[in-house]
């Protein structure tokens, strides 16, 4: 078994002699006693200790004084130094700059409005206004459409709430909303056709060569909103499902088996008597002449000639596969609703049945089985497949979409992804392309952490080209970032309790990643929120909520806001639909557009979360550190979170401290001497090396050296 090498470079003010103390982590396992071994000296600040035998340790710097670095984990040979980061070789000497004269150095004008869209060629300049399109805000009510399932009625017994309500009209008309909000991307959920019992989310595509006509009107195509959001400056960020179709297939390319819907009878009813709010008669699309969902031209002919007639569903159809005659009461409705995996094309889908169990902590029967019965797992590894879903999403990339979000992404062998991501990349250079895979956990994989999933399914790993689980610098930078599910799973025992505790310790593991810089930061969205086991809307306190986006604005990452967190919306509610009964508007996915209607849309922006928002995107925008530099001289003492980000090529510096519940003082040694200036309060400091400063309850001190000072108005939470 190889030794485990690690190093540490002894910061400023600790003793002369540092210690290292140790554990494996398993009951069983090695540990040292406080304050651990002392480490050997190197010279130059250095020192180095070497662990026999042991592959991986959790562990903790001290000087056997009372200074000592946050918990780490450690699974290959690297280099802590001083500012609090792990490298793979030592690094250089540090250079100091010359003491900066505080007349000589001009407070520069700063502008808080993006850049033009051309000159935004970076991705990390942005942040993110993500939203389900078809509960935003309903532009044009002639294109509403209600699912099957979950449909909401009024006490007369009217349906009420479409499903597919929200539309690119409606988003168009808002867009003013959610740039005076000051989001530059707007994330939407697939706009590609879909086809389900409930699929107004857009996850369940029949076909991704049409955009879905029940979000587009005829003066607000697809085209249209990509157009209107650029003369905005905004950039579209469109999801994309690369792991699964539809359990219907792909107009056009592959049918899987199924009877016409309209046969459909429950048990204990008749043809033509079934009253479903609008699905009167049977289940058939009400919307549709025929009254039938699938019109796939690769369907067998039987299956196309009663597509085109019968719209009743009353003549005799004998189902090919048993030899019944339907309609008939309670007839199978998997022969309506389900899918045979061993019936499936191999040409397009994989025939390994549907993931259950402790199937979802393994690699192979999440990339070979299906997710779901209406998210059927295609056979992503064959150029058919490839070919079809590339070209696909090329023409929408034609079209100025500026990004893509890639969803279920483990449920993808990640070389196998990569070839998707890269192949779009190649065809519009530059494009951002960050991916979706949900992990309730640190997701550390294979190094350790707690995790109780292989490193080949977790979010690190599809940032890294390497194939070593446990060495994450085996292989460099994919280029395909990932949602940090890593630093959100820390908000359910740190922000939601109104504490920092261990964030540090989530921050201490940015080594892993390919390049952190570009990893989706976010509190919340439609798939999972921070309290009880991520199931729920932000239920915590608002000032909560406001420590949390100040972390999430300032740490590095891409900032990103699910649509209503901005004015708490629908607060506690479960995220999905939970009950046998819920129906969408008892959820996170409520329809959000009573809140920007012309009445009521002033009181919305005038919330104090809205406002705090507005001014961190301010913030950020104006200072390049924010955006693209890493995380430097990182300490966290549960009410107080410190560090520093540097960013050389715009020669951007500042010193952030972060107080949640209490007020703090801060207290930053190292740092380049000069003039700072608080974006937030405005107050100025003289720096000599050592930077001290005190932060309000739930604020922030976002000092910047050189800095322009004050940017933008005090709120309830930033003062």
């Amino acid at each position: 078994m190889p030794d485990l090498v690690i190093h540490c470079e002894r910061p400023a003010g600790w003793a002369d002699t540092i210690h290292v103390h140790y554990w494996s982590g398993h009951a069983d396992g090695v540990a040292s006693v406080w304050p651990g071994v002392p480490m050997t000296p190197l010279g130059d600040g250095w020192f180095s200790h070497c662990f026999q035998g042991l592959k991986a340790l959790h562990l903790v710097f001290n000087d056997g004084q009372g200074r000592q670095s946050p918990d780490l984990f450690r699974a290959v040979n690297g280099w802590y130094n001083a500012s609090g980061h792990w490298t793979p070789n030592r690094p250089a000497p540090h250079a100091i700059a010359p003491p900066v004269s505080r007349q000589s150095v001009p407070r520069p004008v700063v502008s808080t409005a993006p850049r033009p869209l051309h000159e935004r060629t970076d991705f990390r300049e942005e942040t993110i206004y993500f939203l389900l399109t078809t509960r935003f805000y309903d532009g044009d009510p002639s294109n509403n459409f209600f699912c099957r399932d979950r449909i909401q009625f009024d006490e007369s017994g009217q349906p009420v709430d479409p499903h597919w309500r929200g539309d690119f009209k409606g988003l168009i008309q808002r867009l003013d909303y959610i740039r005076d909000l000051g989001f530059t991307a707007i994330w939407i959920t697939p706009p590609v056709e879909n086809r389900s019992g409930l699929d107004y989310h857009g996850y369940h595509a029949y076909d991704w060569t049409r955009i879905d006509p029940r979000l587009e009107s005829p003066d607000a195509t697809y085209q249209d909103l990509i157009d209107a959001a650029h003369a905005k400056g905004i950039k579209i960020i469109q999801d994309v499902v690369v792991n699964h179709s539809c359990q219907y297939g792909i107009r056009g390319k592959v049918h899987i088996d199924h009877l016409p819907i309209k046969y459909y009878v429950p048990q204990g009813s008749e043809q033509g008597r079934v009253d479903h709010g609008p699905y009167q008669g049977h289940l058939g699309n009400y919307a549709w002449t025929n009254r039938d969902d699938i019109d796939n031209p690769v369907a067998p002919d039987w299956y196309r000639e009663r597509h085109m007639r019968d719209p009743e569903g009353r003549e005799p159809l004998i189902d090919p596969k048993t030899g019944e005659t339907v309609p008939k009461p309670g007839y199978r409705p998997g022969r309506f609703f389900g899918v045979d995996a061993q019936d499936l094309d191999p040409d397009w889908y994989h025939q390994e049945g549907f993931i259950c169990g402790g199937d979802w902590e393994s690699a192979h029967p999440l990339q070979q089985k299906h997710l779901a019965g209406d998210c059927i797992d295609l056979a992503t590894e064959r150029e058919n497949v490839k070919d079809y879903l590339i070209q696909a999403i090329n023409r929408y990339l034609d079209m100025g979409v500026d990004a893509l979000r890639i969803d279920t992404v483990k449920h993808v062998e990640r070389d196998n992804l990569l070839e998707y991501v890269n192949a779009w990349k190649a065809h519009k250079p530059g494009l951002f392309v960050f991916g979706e895979n949900l992990v309730k956990g640190y997701g550390w994989g294979d190094l350790g952490g707690g995790d109780n999933g292989p490193s080949q399914i977790r979010p690190w790993w599809y940032t890294r080209l390497g194939h070593d689980p446990r060495d994450p610098e085996s292989g460099g930078d994919s280029g395909f970032p990932q949602l940090d599910f890593g630093l959100f799973s820390t908000f359910r025992d740190t922000v939601s309790k109104g504490t920092y505790a261990g964030t540090a310790q989530i921050l201490s593991m940015d080594w892993i990643y390919g390049d952190v810089t570009q990893l989706v930061t976010f509190l919340q969205n439609h798939d999972v929120g921070p309290d009880n086991d991520f199931k729920y809307r932000f239920k915590g306190e608002q000032w909560m909520a406001a420590a949390a986006y100040n972390l999430i604005w300032t740490a590095r990452g891409i900032p990103c806001l699910y649509y209503g967190e901005e004015i708490e919306f629908m607060k506690g509610a479960p995220q999905d639909v939970e009950g046998e009964r819920d129906v969408l508007s008892q959820t996170g996915r409520a329809y959000f557009g009573d809140h920007l209607s012309d009445e009521r849309i002033a009181t919305t922006q005038a919330h104090p979360l809205y406002r705090h928002i507005q001014r961190l995107n301010q913030i950020r925008r104006a200072i390049p550190a924010l955006q693209k530099a890493p995380m430097a001289k990182l300490a966290e003492w549960g009410s107080g979170l410190r560090f520093v980000r540097h960013d050389p090529d715009q020669d951007s510096y500042v010193v952030v401290g972060l107080a949640i519940g209490l007020d703090q003082q801060f207290a930053v040694e190292g740092v380049r001497p000069g003039a700072y200036r608080d974006a937030v309060s405005g107050r100025e400091i003289d720096c000599d090396g050592h930077l001290s400063f005190q932060v309000k309850a739930n604020s922030a001190g976002i000092y910047v050296l050189n800095g322009p000072g004050k940017i933008g108005e005090d709120g309830l939470y930033l003062r």
